[in-house]
This record gives C-alpha cells, structure tokens and sequence, in this order.
C-alpha cells in the first residue's frame, strides 16, 4: 500500500455516482475546498453544479482522491482504472463485500488497487478539516480549523454523532475505516497523526486486528508527542470459554483490551462525552503531568459533588499546604474553611484581584485544577457576573503556568462560542463534573516501556486438558514449587507412607478443570482408603496439605485470539470469580509490571501486610508468573496454564492447584 497523503491531503477530488457524488461535491463547496473537483458519469451533463466528464480516461490528471458512490463490481473495475491511472486513492462507499459473506469479491478489491490506497469498502470516508476536503457523503458538524485532533471510528454513525459536537474541540480530521480491506486502523492512523497540524488522535474501536501493528503506531504517536485516547466497544465477556477455566471467566475481552491499550500508553475511556473532554485536553496541554488535583467552587453542594464522584475515577484531592492555607484563609476571611475540595463561598464574587489571588494561590499547590462554574444560558440569562470568575480562572493558569479548568457541573452550561474562545486561548472548559473527572484522569496517560509490543497470535488445534499430575510435573520441571504427593487410579493404591508422605493431605480427583466445584477435592485427608469414591474422576491425587499460607492467589496465562497471551492475576482462591479482584496483562511482562499490577488489587493491603498481620510474598508470586510466562513462550503448543491458588507464605510460593490446556 502506497502512501496515503494524497487520499487524505488532495488537491484534485473526483466523484463518482449520482446522488451520492451530489451530496460530496456540496459538502466540499460548503468547507471552501480550493481545489478542483471533478464529477465523472457517463451520462449526465453535470452534478452539483459542475460539468461532468464522462469517464475517468477524459479527466484533466489523475485525481489525488476519488469517491465511489457507485455499486460494489463497478468499484472493482474502477479501482483497476483508478490505479492503472496513479490516482492517489479512492474511498469506496458500497456496501456487500465480507461483511455480506462476499469474501471473493472483497480479495478482487484489493488486487484491483495495488498500491493504491483504498478506504473500505463499506466506508463512509473522510472529512479533511484542516483544508476543507471532504469525501463525505453526508451532513457533519464540523467547522474549518488551523489544528485540532483527529478522530477514527470503526462506526460511521458514531462518527457523525461526533462531528456534531458543541463543546468547542478543534477536530482536523474524521475517518472511517469500513470493512478495512487494505489500509487498517494503524496504516490511517498514522497518516492522520503524521500531519503536523494534529495534536492528538481520538479512536472508536470495535476491533484492534493486528495488535503489533497498534502499539508501533502508538510508540510513534507518543515520539511525536500526540496522545491518543480510546474508546473501546464490545467488551463484553464471551461465556463460551468461562467453562474452561477461572482465567477465563476473568481475562475476557474488556479486560485484554484494556490492558493492551494501557500497555500500548493509550488512555481509554467509558463513553463519547469523555473522549470529546479528554481529546480537549491532550489537545491544548498534551498529557497532564501530574495527578495532584484540586478543586475550587463558590458552592458547598459543587465541593461535595466533587469529592463523592472523585474515587469512581481514582482522583484523590488532598489537602493544600499549611502556608497555603494559612495565606486563602486569610484572604477568604474565618467564615471559610480552607480544604481541598475548597469552598470559597461568594465572599469575593466580583472582587477581580482577591478571585485571582485565592485561585492562583490554591492551584499553585496542584499539578492542575478544577473550578467548577456554570455560567447562564446567554439565550435568556445575562452571565456578565460570572465573568470576573472566568477571568480569573484564567488568569490563575497565566500566573502559575498550571492547567486551570473551568468545569461546568452540567455539560449544556457552557456554550460553545464560549468554549471555541477559551480553548483558543489555551484554557479548556469542560463539559459535565462527572466526564471531567473522568477526562482528567485519562489525560494522566499510563507510563510505558519503550519497544513494548505483543506476541504474535498464533491459531491451533483444539487443546486437551493436563490433569492435575502431569500439570505440577511440568511445573515443577520450570521451577514452580508444589506439595509432594503421589498418584493413583483407586484410592486402594494410593499408598502415602510407602511414599513418605505426612497428613493431613490434600485428596484430588483427576481429570476434571472444575474439581472443587463438583467435590472432587477433600481437604484434612488423613487415610485415603478410608475415603468414598469420586465419581467421573481418572484417577486420584495425594498431596501433603501446604502449611504457613498467608494469602491465596489465582495465576493464569492463555492464549488470546487478538493479543498474543494474557496474564491474570488475582486474590482469591476458589473464590477468585466472585472477589474479581484481578489484573490482567498483556505479556510479555516485566517483574516491574506485575509488581505494579499487584499494588493495584483492591486486596492488595492483605497481601502487604494489613493491620501488622504477616506480608505474603509477592515477590515469589511475580517469579511463578514469570517462569509461567517464559514456559508459554518456549512452548508454542501451550495454550493456557492455571494455578488457582498459589499459595503465598512468608517466603516463597507454592502451586496448590493447577492444570494446563496444550495443543496436540
């Protein structure tokens, strides 16, 4: 595939169809594009006001980018004419291609265009804000602008809600990937990004595809100083798997993609509206650079809000310094308590310099700050009174060379001429208290390692199941500790002492994922013989009783179908699922990684140590992980290896429960 500037930066546009053709020749018009535009048809006389020409061979050059409003096995053979002519490439709007089980047709496609780069098929196209350029067939609600962000979108619905936004965000670019049959969600991501009038790039992803691809594209974003921010759709676990294991139910696709992006540095978020506020704040300060957060407003009920809503997103607002302080308390008066949320009440609304003193005072102790305002609709209102408080706000970002945002606790209470003039000055007003917090959060972009990139998929037979014996064998074999035990096929055999095992023991029924569930497992054994047979059972285990445990983790690695291989990690034992206290990793990880990971379990404190009771370790945890990790990646036929649970003592690890799915 050749280069994509042309498609996305032309100075010639050709358009193809009737009605179609119609509505891209009117939306370019409406944007002021100043270069040609030329409608082909065989036809017809003119479209939109412009003479046709009827075949592309009659064109006066060959077209930076063309819009095929045309059916899908005339677009194949235009392609063909298309490159045969060095366009620069074409976005092809019919749909019926793979997504109608018409693969053939999709393959003719792409051979058809060669190098020449292909939008789609099924494809809404692009809008080149930045030099009024657009192969569009539609409405939008964009306006021309000097810079902004780019945004792509897998839906060309979504993507057209978003153009509609009135928040004042600066957008340069809005594309739509279609069916992606030749140019994929990295390829036109970073055309867009390498633009230098782009400031930060905003996805709506329903599927990454190739993953090494994304977190290159990403590595480079990030060299260029250009954020990304995600929003993730179809998260929702599949149940198909959840049988097969605890890691499963637990890794599923919300939870792989979620770490993959995070692990790529790519922010992600919940919903449209915290896309839009975040992608306005990566676009004027890049990411925040730090998380010390304060919040300032002339309403007890806006602090409270503040405070209530700030865990959901992980914010906390400590406390300014004593001098700090000491310095608003005395400029706010002994009314006023001096906190974070702080309340300044309406003592010095209007007084211009005590405003700005008590903000630029308060924010100088924050890496950025929230001042929660709500101007009046100007349509029936006069918010000339809120203005002072603007200013200032303003000005206390001028002063400390700090982000101050002015936060609007609903988000239609800020208009968008207002917004559009603050963001041009540098400050970004955000829309709705709840999306705010959940933008300042995610503009704290996650750190990253350098070079990181997934392990490639890898696609295999059906895998058998290990039972528990053979599992701990091959773990032992990489350094994993497990209790000492013997196997059997009848409890008759089982013979302990002969073997010098110690009870109480751990009594197993082979052959079975799910053992505690069906009551497969027998603790406190003391004679097997004297045990009732397990039904549905191979065979038996018999394991001496691991003794000192101070916590119970899950452990698991299995391959994924998008992102190479996940890692789980988890408290909780045979309630591991109903705790979902779990972290998931994309591997390859780091013993820095999964240490982090740990740090951010809800349960983490019982791991550490909780009220002077004994640490386990989790350093020996982070080592079984690894040594998983490193059997995973020597042993392609592995498919997913579980230990539910790893018991973690004062020092060191032990592997109670285990079982490993391999392809054969």
């Amino acid at each position: 595939m050749g280069d994509l500037t042309r498609l996305l930066r032309p100075r010639s546009i050709a358009v193809m169809g009737a009605g179609w053709a119609a509505n891209v020749i009117a939306q370019c018009d409406r944007m002021g594009f100043s270069g040609e535009v030329w409608p082909v048809h065989p036809a017809r006389a003119e479209i939109g006001g412009r003479p046709c020409f009827p075949s592309l061979a009659d064109l006066p050059a060959a077209p930076d980018a063309t819009f095929l409003g045309i059916n899908r096995h005339a677009t194949v053979e235009t392609v063909a004419a298309l490159a045969g002519l060095d366009a620069g490439g074409a976005v092809c709007f019919a749909s019926g291609w793979r997504e109608a089980g018409e693969d053939g047709l999709q393959a003719a496609l792409v051979e058809a265009a060669g190098p020449m780069p292909v939008l789609g098929p099924n494809c809404y196209g692009f809008i080149n804000y930045l030099d009024g350029a657009l192969l569009w067939p539609d409405q939008h609600g964009g306006q021309r602008v000097e810079t902004g962000v780019a945004i792509l979108s897998q839906s060309s619905n979504i993507a057209i809600n978003l153009t509609m936004q009135a928040r004042g965000l600066p957008i340069a670019y809005v594309a739509c990937l279609g069916n992606a049959a030749q140019v994929g969600l990295s390829d036109l991501a970073l055309a867009m990004l390498d633009d230098p009038r782009v400031t930060a790039l905003g996805l709506y992803i329903e599927g990454v595809g190739d993953a090494p691809g994304f977190a290159a594209m990403a590595e480079r974003a990030r060299a260029a100083g250009k954020p990304i921010i995600a929003l993730k759709s179809g998260k929702t676990p599949s149940a198909q798997d959840a049988a097969a294991s605890h890691t499963a139910a637990l890794a599923g696709e919300g939870a792989a993609s979620g770490a993959f992006l995070r692990q790529c540095g790519v922010a992600e978020v919940a919903s449209l509206d915290a896309l839009l506020e975040t992608l306005k704040i990566v676009h004027v300060h890049g990411g925040l650079s730090g998380t010390r957060f304060c919040s300032v407003s002339s309403s007890g009920g806006e602090a409270g809000l503040v405070a209530d809503l700030a865990p959901r997103h992980g914010l906390r607002f400590e406390p300014p310094a004593p001098a700090t302080a000491a310095r608003l308390s005395a400029t706010l008066g002994p009314l006023v308590r001096v906190a974070n949320p702080l309340d300044y009440h309406t003592f010095i609304w209007g007084d211009v310099a005590r405003t700005i003193d008590v903000f630029a005072t308060m924010l100088g102790d924050y890496d950025a700050g929230l001042f929660i305002i709500d101007p009046p609709r100007p349509d029936r209102c006069d918010p000339a009174s809120f203005q002072p408080a603007l200013d200032a706000i303003e000005a206390a970002q001028a002063a400390t060379g700090l982000p101050a945002f002015p936060v609007a606790s609903l988000p239609e209470n800020f208009d968008e001429p207002r917004a559009i003039a603050m963001l041009g000055r540098g400050v970004v007003p955000l829309m709705g208290l709840d999306t705010a917090l959940a933008a300042l959060s995610a503009a704290c972009l996650p750190p990253v390692r350098p070079g990181w990139r997934p392990w490639p998929v890898r696609s295999g037979a059906e895998p058998r199941l290990l039972d528990e014996a053979a599992a701990k064998a091959r773990l032992s074999a990489a350094g994993v500790a497990a209790p000492r035990g013997i196997t059997a096929p009848s409890l008759a055999a089982l013979d302990p002492g002969g073997a010098g095992l110690a009870p109480p023991f751990a009594l197993k029924g082979l052959g079975l994922a799910h053992k505690t569930e069906v009551g497969a497992v027998r603790l406190g054994v003391t004679d097997p013989a004297r045990e009732a047979d397990m039904p549905g059972v191979t065979g038996y285990l018999l394991e001496e009783m691991v003794t000192g445990g101070v916590a119970e983790m899950l452990l698991g690695l299995r391959r994924d179908p998008v992102y190479g291989a996940t890692l789980t990690l988890g408290v909780g034992g045979v309630t591991a699922e109903l705790l979902a206290d779990t972290v998931t990793l994309v591997c390859p990880v780091t013993a820095e990684d999964i240490a982090a990971a740990l740090r951010g379990l809800r349960l983490w404190p019982l791991l550490d140590g909780w009220r002077g009771g004994p640490r386990a370790d989790t350093v020996a945890a982070g080592a079984v992980a690894l040594a998983l990790q490193d059997m995973m990646e020597s042993d392609p036929n592995i498919a997913e290896i579980e230990i539910n649970p790893l018991i973690l003592c004062s020092k060191g690890a032990v592997a109670a429960d285990a079982f490993i799915r391999e392809e054969t």
